[in-house]
């Protein structure tokens, strides 16, 4: 089944909401209601954001699928959201998702993994909501550490980390720099505590998601960041799971120009915070207690050092 366009298409929407029973006090307690796993829809659905995968979207969605089939316990849906991809992409998948009744697949008119994974997620009907690589550089067993505690209700997001002592990881020194430094600079400049905020494996409540996809504005890579910095803020619990991770040698992605558009979209996010309603969605949701933290406007100047010095060896590092 193919869609083009969720927000004009017949895909149904199910709007979670976050107000658990109880009342505000309620979502204070240590942990949310459990997911109901008996539901008639999809418990966890995995979305696959995709642009020019021809070369290996067939093997990595069959090796997805028959993982989930072989050690997944419950329902599940995989996600192809094609990003209007010029090459054979859409036409493999439209002709796996004939052979697998667990794959959908989307088709979206612009570019953006942030505008994808929004606009897939606010349509899903699935209670546990998740995403990763169309690669899958992270290694698929920690596909079940991952979504556990938000099935159980211990945790509110959970993401893949590689920057854990107890992760395995296969990267080259730059890119393994430049993850560093962007994690370094996100903890000064807006006080995270989450270790890794890029890496392409993460997963969310349903419930939680519709509550935050609303503040997010970034339709590309800086959304994961946008994201968790907004969830962190409003006293969410974010599970951080150790990864088994190799980089893709044939990636795509501009290391250089991803690095710049981070740059400017954490000043943007500071400057959002202040209009965002995260006071009220933290009494509504909130369930971490408020701390201090490192960042803020009295950072800049160190932040403005960090920058700089983290990123100015990145040309040399990538153009070498």
């Amino acid at each position: 089944m193919t869609l083009t366009d969720p927000a004009t298409s017949a895909l149904p929407r199910r709007t979670h909401s976050a107000r658990l029973r109880g009342g505000p006090a309620a979502l204070q307690q240590p942990q949310r209601r459990p997911v109901d796993t008996n539901v008639m829809v999809p418990v966890l659905d995995v979305t696959l954001p995709v642009y020019n995968e021809e070369a290996r979207l067939e093997h990595s969605l069959r090796q997805l699928h028959g993982h989930l089939t072989d050690s997944f316990p419950h329902t599940f849906r995989i996600t192809v959201a094609d990003n209007a991809s010029t090459d054979s992409t859409l036409r493999i998948a439209e002709r796996l998702a004939r052979e697998l009744p667990e794959l959908l697949v989307v088709r979206f008119q612009e570019r953006g993994r942030g505008n994808a994974l929004r606009r897939v997620w606010q349509s899903s009907p699935s209670p546990v909501l998740a995403y990763m690589e169309a690669d899958l550089s992270t290694d698929l067993s920690a596909l079940a550490p991952l979504v556990a505690p938000l099935i159980s209700g211990h945790s509110d997001l959970a993401i893949g980390t590689r920057l854990a002592p107890s992760a395995c990881v296969t990267r080259s020194p730059q890119r393994e720099f430049i993850s560093r430094s962007y994690n370094s600079l996100l903890r000064t400049v807006m006080g995270a505590r989450f270790s890794d905020a890029q890496c392409g494996f993460k997963a969310i409540r349903a419930d939680v998601a519709h509550r935050l996809l609303p503040c997010t504005r970034d339709d590309a890579w800086f959304f994961d960041t946008e994201l968790l910095v907004i969830a962190e803020r409003c006293g969410l619990r974010i599970h951080e799971v150790p990864v088994d991770w190799t980089d893709d040698p044939d990636s795509s992605v501009d290391v250089v120009r991803t690095a710049l558009a981070d740059l400017r979209g954490m000043a943007r996010l500071k400057r959002n915070l202040r209009r965002s309603p995260i006071n009220e969605l933290r009494a509504e949701m909130g369930r971490v207690p408020r701390t201090a933290r490192t960042g803020g406007f009295s950072a800049w100047p160190l932040s403005i050092c960090t920058v700089v010095a983290a990123y100015a060896g990145l040309f040399l590092l990538v153009n070498r």
